[in-house]
């Protein structure tokens, strides 16, 4: 059958749910974490719940459950910091101090790192660390020490729940716990199937001593100060029992005794705002007993279903088929990581699947509308000391953190990412004004929950005013997968027309060329201070490119698209192509073919940017760069290289660096280590394999483009792509079979696929139909 726009048949619907394709994976089992021990190692085994604002880590340990906890916004550093806080601003005027910065660049062609570093940078001063809220334990009398065969534990991916069972001296116990965003709490419930056979004791505790903890009723308050900076916080611990007793004891805790079954509810809060200059708003015990209360009158059966309709909302919008169904069940996870070869077997497909799916559910789980973004570990942190404070690092991990946003169908998820770049946006003002004497705003290297926009003095990490900029895209990627002009006016748009002004101010002309190049610039962490570099010209090129063509959407002046126009015509692009057939990551041909550092900045322009198109002489270069790089490096950098290799229609590429990031830089729990845990190795892997099935920047809906030979059939539903369409597609032998778009927008969309006559079919889409072609 033909349709009448040519090629396989299109057929239209009205809206309403597409049915399963035949095989689609979204069993419990298939998307489940689960192991047969309790977790002895937090960052290895311990297993994530999350609603954005506050974090668990579940040991599932026997005698004496141990839930790790987290609240988003408890930092030290910032103002009231005990060493002072200057946002990272010289602390005192350096006249002169950038201009011959830039002129020695000029005469030099590159400058020592400690150099720059002691002409531009200064110490950290205040610059805080994210804390641990510390620890609820559930000790429990009589429990065996060590699991036997009735043990598992486990996380369901699909519900958001993690639970334990076991059986002991004839009785089945049972704990089931979760993170509700809905009710703001997180929620425990411990039964057994012998009456009055729940006893346990509930306490709480923390690395430091700034807290006190008393129990009255059925509640346990915790409340304290920061000793470094004052702020304050709360959390409350109410419980609820059927059968038995409960005792509030003089020591802070809640001990149950004789229950039948018994259940909690956990509440935290600070006085932390995301407002410059002072960072601080109401004290939390009202809303924390507000939560906390309203959660118990809820009762736990309406607290349960609340979240697992909220969390599958968003979680069962996409589901992944690549014959992982066929692997063989009663593996434990941890197992299936160990079997694991990069291969064709089902259970390798298995572990990919829910590897994809993790990524999914973290980034639901540590992102929500209301909190901070997800920073270098999610929500999630055991420590006072975090590695590298477990902050916003911004030459690429929280941009990564959203890479898989849009097109794995998390857009809301991006809303906190929206609300700290733009609260960055008053301190970046002072940072351009201070230090570049220029209008717009701008944020180097890292930044805290405090405006940290400035400079410190790692020579090879302390500056990158390109991260604005940077931060900037992915707010305007949002506008380009939903269409919606309203937010591009109220929210995109303003960041990026002020990150524009700054590098319209301060762009620099090359004396070699008399081109615009960013200067003083450096490749994150990696080589010489250069005038130029190719990662800083491509940043900057996307931004103005982005905010043209924002600019020319909304109407903005006529005389500003002008100014954006000459100043792109005048920018050094970041492309060029050097002696040895690479894609150069300097403007002068310095690249070394043994160097396998884990930045590949040079490729931005092939992702995430959109610069390089494939097969351009450009993506030719840039495969020689990706393989002088080699397939190591850090598990974020393997992620990193899954996008690049998708990206340049290379799929089993894209496939082996999936595998290497999963053999060797994947923990038990399927956290992404760099070493040590970082989340943004997790997300960036679940980005990739979106690439490999589905890419659109380039404004042509492109199906299977770098499908692995590895995954010869399978499915996937409720993909997005840019223009405002969510795609499903079943493929077999490695060509697609059925390709399903529900269009959001009316509007014209091009698809190409091999499934076509021509390969390639464009035709106007009604928001809200459905369009088949098989």
């Amino acid at each position: 059958m033909k349709s009448a726009l040519g090629g396989a048949a299109l057929l239209a619907a009205g809206g309403g749910a597409l049915s399963r394709p035949a095989h689609a994976a979204d069993t419990s089992d298939e998307l489940a974490l689960w192991y047969r021990a309790p977790a002895a190692d937090w960052e290895r085994e311990a297993l994530p719940l999350g609603n954005g604002a506050l974090g668990a880590m579940v040991f599932g340990t026997l005698a004496a459950e141990r839930l790790q906890l987290n609240e988003k916004t408890l930092w030290t550093g910032g103002p009231g910091a005990k060493d002072g806080y200057d946002h990272g601003n010289w602390t005192a005027p350096r006249p002169g101090a950038l201009a011959a910065v830039q002129a020695d660049l000029d005469a030099k062609g590159s400058l020592d790192p400690d150099g720059v570093a002691a002409r531009l940078g200064q110490p950290k001063r205040g610059y805080g660390a994210h804390q641990t809220l510390g620890d609820l334990h559930l000790d429990i009398p009589g429990a065996p020490t060590t699991p036997d065969s009735t043990y598992r534990r486990g996380l369901d991916l699909r519900t958001g729940l993690a639970d334990v069972t076991y059986s002991h001296q004839g009785v089945r116990h049972t704990r089931e716990f979760f993170a509700s965003y809905p009710g703001n709490v997180i929620v425990g419930h411990l039964g057994a199937d012998h009456p009055g056979s729940v006893t346990c004791t509930l306490r709480y505790t923390s690395p430091r001593t700034d807290f006190t903890a008393t129990a009255a009723g059925d509640r346990i308050t915790v409340r304290g100060q920061l000793a470094d900076n004052g702020l304050r916080f709360e959390a409350q611990i109410r419980v609820r029992t059927t059968g038995g007793t409960l005792a509030a004891n003089p020591d802070g805790t809640l001990t149950v005794t004789g229950a039948d079954s018994a259940w909690f509810v956990l509440a935290a809060g600070t006085d932390y705002a995301d407002t410059y200059p002072g960072y601080r708003g109401d004290d939390p015990h009202a809303a924390v007993t507000r939560a906390v209360d309203a959660a118990v009158d809820a009762g736990h059966g309406q607290l349960r279903e609340r979240h697992i309709a909220d969390h599958r909302g968003l979680f069962d919008r996409v589901a992944l088929d690549i014959r992982q169904s066929s692997a063989p069940t009663g593996v434990p996870t941890d197992e299936l990581l160990k079997q694991y070869t990069g291969g064709a077997s089902p259970a390798d497909r298995a572990l990919e699947a829910l590897f994809f799916q993790y990524g999914r559910y973290l980034l639901i789980a540590s992102s929500r509308p209301g909190s901070l973004p997800a920073n270098l570990q999610g929500v999630w942190n055991n420590s006072t000391t975090p590695p590298w404070s477990a902050d916003y690092h911004t030459n690429i991990n929280l941009q990564m953190n959203y890479w898989p946003a849009e097109a794995a169908n998390l857009a809301e998820t991006t809303a906190p990412y929206d609300r700290f770049v733009e609260a960055l946006r008053a301190p970046g003002r002072r940072t351009a004004k201070e230090m570049f004497n220029a209008d717009g705003w701008v944020v180097h290297n890292e930044t805290n929950t405090y405006g940290f926009t400035g400079v410190h003095d790692w020579s090879t990490a302390f500056w990158f005013p390109e991260a604005a900029a940077w931060l900037s895209a992915q707010l305007y990627e949002h506008y380009r997968f939903s269409g919606s002009t309203a937010y591009l006016r109220s929210t995109a748009y303003p960041v990026l027309k002020e990150a524009a002004r700054f590098w319209l101010a301060v762009l620099h002309t090359d004396p070699r060329d008399n081109s615009l190049v960013v200067s003083p610039s450096y490749s994150p962490e990696h080589g010489d201070f250069t005038a130029g570099a190719a990662m800083s010209q491509q940043i900057v090129h996307e931004l103005l490119t982005n905010t043209l063509d924002a600019a020319r959407v909304l109407g903005d002046a006529p005389a500003f698209r002008d100014e954006l126009t000459r100043t792109l015509a005048k920018l050094d692009p970041g492309l060029r192509i050097g002696s040895w057939g690479q894609l150069q990551e300097w403007k002068a041909d310095l690249d070394d073919r043994t160097d396998t550092h884990r930045h590949v900045s040079h490729l931005y322009a092939l992702h995430p940017g959109r610069q390089i198109e494939p097969g351009s002489k450009w993506a030719e270069a840039a495969k020689v760069s990706l393989t002088a790089r080699g397939d190591g490096g850090t598990g974020w950098s393997k992620a990193w290289k899954v996008n690049f290799w998708a990206r340049l229609r290379d799929g089993d590429h894209a496939h082996t660096m999936l595998a290497e990031q999963l053999k060797s830089s994947t923990l038990p729990n399927l956290w992404d280590t760099h070493p040590p845990f970082q989340i943004d190795g997790n997300f960036g892997a679940t980005s990739g394999v979106v690439e490999m099935l589905l890419q659109s920047q380039f404004d042509v809906i492109e199906v299977l483009p770098a499908l692995p030979t590895s995954w010869p059939e399978g499915s996937v539903r409720g993909l997005r792509a840019r223009g405002g369409a969510t795609v499903d597609i079943t493929w077999a032998a490695g060509k697609a079979t059925r390709i399903v778009l529900t269009a959001s927008r009316t509007r014209e969309l091009t698809v190409r696929s091999d499934l076509l006559d021509g390969g390639e079919r464009t035709f106007k889409a009604k928001a809200g139909e459905r369009y088949v072609f098989e």
